[in-house]
């Protein structure tokens, strides 16, 4: 009896031991568990999943750890709306491949499939994990662009943040509900009038490209108003396409160059800065014949360059648009005050950086810079010993002593060994005019009045060599002293008069940036184009059409 009941306990024994094999056996690995694993298949810092890379790999690794290594996207509700941001970053001008569109709609309708549950769970864990390296890709691109401007230029100094100081925090609070992550993405896509107009623009021109774009217009004479010619019936309709013309205002003979096409003329001219002027020459032809495919990719440019600099804009600053030959002051967030520039030559190029406005100097004195003593004035020198006194200039040792310049033989002097400084001193004529608004900086450029105002009247106005020349100076240095009844024109008047220099400290520091957009919105909501002067869209292009790559920049280089 004994034994048999032995030989019962050690049956039972065995059972539960067998029992606890099985059930160990069956028993799934935890969702936990599992993500965590998936992380950790990165080799040399990558992880893919097929044909996905997990690109923003460290700060994923940190949400799920945040978050005890749970799923986040457990609610189809929350995936819909980042596929539809995805689906509409493409109206933004980016790429939705970028954001793993395809590979996310096939793990999608596939996950419904039966099989094991061991490997449902592990694409779970996978899906999961591609769903937030894709938001976090978008939102890296929607806060502050795809191509990282400071590769593009050396100079560039604008400070680029990734969302917060704790983005983890930031992107785990984004994903707390469909109300959070849709506000969230709002935010992150949220630039202002400007950017929606260009929005706007790049659907209107890929609607013109999808219906078939513009024929050109072949070349010829020049046309007037009041000519007749066979080509008036391909400007009409080019200029139909764009708005420039209403549809239902042809009125005239087919081949009149009348009063209605002229007015479309005129508008096409001023969203093209070209001279206003009705005439239809090279200038004006060669514009209308840009393919429409061209015009989306300037537009698509500009949008880039609106995301790497909004978050750098505050409440009041000073814009100056290099392309566009134009300045602009905003206070409280609110255009005030514009104005036409005159930018550097091609060959001496205006940088493109952001500064603070600190003073002003009236009555300036103007030091000529080594480039411009080399390339303009020794050269004059040589061959006009008058020179300097019909400039008003003067030859300074490096104490700002006057030098008597009848001594100095010119004919020998290079600007490497020439051991002084030539001055011009202040008045009219001086190539300062007769104030400059100073931001010191590295580049020794600065906003400054001009004698040269005739050519503020021509469309492209590339004459300077590399400092921001402005029309009617004095508008915005009143705006910027902040105190019209101490600092006017009567004051400043009074200063002029005296012809020697006077520094004015701001009462606060503004703000500056020199930038660089070839396509903008006018006030009445009309895509303004203007010509790429410095060659500089096509790099943005090619950096946009390269496969996602992840740059987080330090905080002032970009």
């Amino acid at each position: 009896m004994k034994n048999k009941h032995y030989l019962i306990w050690n049956v039972l024994v065995l059972l539960v031991f067998f029992s606890q094999c099985i059930f160990a056996i069956n028993t799934p690995v935890s969702e936990q568990k599992i993500l965590q694993q998936q992380l950790q298949n990165s080799e040399d810092n990558r992880l893919m999943f097929g044909q996905s890379e997990i690109a923003v790999l460290g700060m994923v690794k940190n949400i799920y750890q945040y978050n005890n290594y749970q799923l986040l996207w457990q609610k189809q509700s929350m995936i819909d709306i980042l596929l539809k941001a995805i689906d509409e970053s493409e109206q933004l001008g980016l790429v939705p491949e970028d954001y793993h569109r395809d590979d996310l709609n096939s793990r999608l309708k596939n996950r419904q499939l039966k099989k094991g549950l061991q490997q449902a769970e592990v694409e779970q864990a996978q899906l999961d994990i591609i769903l937030t390296d894709a938001l976090l890709r978008l939102a890296y691109h929607m806060n502050f662009g795809k191509v990282v401007p400071g590769t593009l230029d050396p100079d560039w100094n604008l400070r680029r943040e990734f969302l917060t100081k704790d983005p983890v925090a930031k992107l785990n609070y984004a994903l707390g509900s469909e109300k959070k992550l849709s506000k969230f993405l709002e935010q992150s896509n949220g630039y202002g009038i400007l950017y929606e107009g260009l929005i706007n623009a790049l659907a209107q021109y890929r609607q013109i490209e999808q219906e078939g774009g513009w024929k050109s217009v072949p070349s010829g004479v020049l046309l007037k108003p009041g000519m007749q010619d066979s080509r008036i019936p391909l400007i009409k309709a080019r200029l139909q396409v764009t708005g420039d013309l209403e549809n239902n205002k042809i009125e005239a003979l087919e081949h009149d160059y009348d009063a209605l096409v002229e007015a479309g003329v005129k508008q096409f001219q001023q969203r093209h800065n070209l001279e206003v002027d009705g005439v239809i020459g090279k200038g004006t032809l060669k514009q209308m014949n840009v393919p429409v495919e061209s015009r989306i990719e300037q537009i698509i440019s500009n949008l880039e360059r609106i995301r790497w600099v909004k978050r750098n804009l505050g409440d009041e600053f000073v814009l100056v648009n290099i392309a566009g030959f134009r300045v602009y002051y905003f206070q409280d967030n609110k255009l005030v005050w514009t104005a036409r520039a005159q930018v550097g030559k091609d060959y001496r190029k205006t940088p493109i950086f952001r500064d603070d406005i600190n003073y002003l100097v009236f009555n300036p004195t103007w030091t000529v810079p080594p480039t411009i003593l080399s390339k303009d004035v020794l050269p004059a020198l040589k061959k006009d010993p008058g020179y300097l006194q019909k400039k008003n200039m003067n030859v300074v040792d490096l104490k700002g002593k006057v030098i008597d310049a009848s001594n100095i033989n010119w004919s020998t002097m290079t600007a490497k060994k020439f051991p002084y400084m030539i001055r011009q001193e202040p008045g009219p004529s001086n190539a300062l005019g007769r104030v400059k608004i100073m931001f010191p900086n590295k580049h020794q450029v600065y906003l400054h009045d001009t004698p040269s105002k005739s050519k503020f009247k021509r469309a492209e106005r590339a004459f300077s060599s590399g400092c921001i020349r402005i029309e009617n100076p004095f508008e915005l240095v009143e705006l910027l002293l902040k105190d019209s009844n101490k600092w006017n024109q009567t004051s400043f008047d009074k200063i002029l008069a005296t012809g020697k220099l006077k520094n004015v400290k701001l009462p606060e520091k503004v703000p500056v940036l020199l930038l660089y957009f070839t396509a903008q919105i006018d006030e009445n909501g009309r895509v303004i184009f203007y010509k790429d002067i410095y060659n500089r869209d096509d790099k943005i292009i090619q950096g946009l059409k390269k496969p996602f790559q992840l740059v987080i920049p330090d905080q002032r280089q970009g």
